[in-house]
């Protein structure tokens, strides 16, 4: 019987103090905990400004099991897993950072939940070494994405998984430009699990997913698995009626039976609601401008990325 095959996609960006240590601490992982695999690495540089991608092709001329897709550009974080996945050959696929935050360690212990029957096993983050802000904006995040999705999206994982050959297969049917890799693993089923690990620091470096980012990246998550957003203009609609009966009828009793020295400048206290109001058409306004974007960036059918050089790729 063939040996099952294990791909594990790292994408890179701007990472030339880590590559080299990680691969060195993955392959002795694999060597010494994998060696009834055959193991491939399948390493995406993103567009790396710095010597990443030598010092990834060097990795790849000593060793034949590491293959290297090069992008033309900085296509971003979701781009590069979906290329490496595409290509990945492997009976199990595991993706994963490079900058040690992702550990070396807990891979075992992900195949050993494959080989249990699990078609998908998430590697979930019981701690993080963050800065405060940002785990509590993270746990923020993930309790809005749970009340408002459609899809059970599981809390605190990553983009570090695995996920058998059945799940990818039908993942790379899904084409979808603005892509939430984490929500659209999720919206296909299968059996899953999760392994805990405590998330580290990262080894070298600054992370390569600034608030921007990480903003965008929650707007994906939001808007490409719940229609709820849209809906908010339909309570904002009926509080604002609401709003304008109540000091309609106030005005009107006032009008009536109130005495003169009791009158109020109620226009100023409209103003201040009107403008809170405008505010909120505002919101809403951009939220539905975000759908339409993605529906025009889906309908111009451009490729998720373009790859400029490949090392070591073959077709089985």
């Amino acid at each position: 019987m063939s040996q099952k095959r294990i791909s594990l996609v790292l994408p890179v960006f701007n990472e030339e103090d880590n590559v080299q240590p990680f691969f060195e601490a993955l392959h002795a992982m694999v060597e010494a905990s994998l060696s009834a695999y055959e193991v491939e690495f399948v390493f995406v540089d993103d567009g790396s400004h710095d010597q990443t991608l030598a010092r990834v092709k060097a990795i790849a001329a000593q060793h034949d099991k590491v293959r290297v897709t090069s992008f033309s550009r900085n296509f971003g974080h979701q781009a590069a897993l979906t290329a490496g996945m595409e290509r990945a050959l492997g009976d199990a696929v595991i993706t994963m950072d490079t900058d040690f935050q992702d550990p070396v360690e807990v891979i075992p212990k992900l195949v050993a939940k494959w080989e249990e029957g699990n078609q998908i096993v998430y590697a979930r983050r019981v701690s993080r070494s963050d800065k405060a802000f940002k785990k509590w904006t993270a746990d923020l995040y993930y309790r809005i994405l749970s009340g408002m999705s459609d899809v059970d999206i599981p809390r605190q994982v990553g983009d570090f998984r695995l996920i058998d050959r059945i799940v990818l297969d039908n993942l790379t049917r899904l084409d979808e430009h603005a892509r939430y890799l984490r929500g659209m693993v999720a919206w296909l089923g299968f059996k899953h699990d999760f392994v805990n690990f405590d998330r580290p620091d990262r080894l070298h470096g600054e992370t390569h997913y600034p608030f921007r980012k990480m903003f965008k990246l929650a707007m994906d998550g939001i808007l490409n698995f719940s229609f709820t957003p849209l809906k908010i203009g339909l309570w904002v609609g009926i509080t604002s009626i609401l709003i304008s009966m109540i000091f309609l009828g106030y005005m009107t009793f006032d009008t009536v039976f109130g005495p003169p020295a009791a009158k109020y400048e109620l226009y100023k206290w409209l103003v201040v609601i009107l403008f809170g109001f405008v505010g909120a058409q505002f919101i809403l306004l951009w939220i539905i401008g975000e759908y339409i974007g993605r529906i025009y960036s889906d309908v111009r059918r451009r490729p998720l990325y373009i790859v400029n050089e490949e090392i070591n790729h073959k077709d089985s």
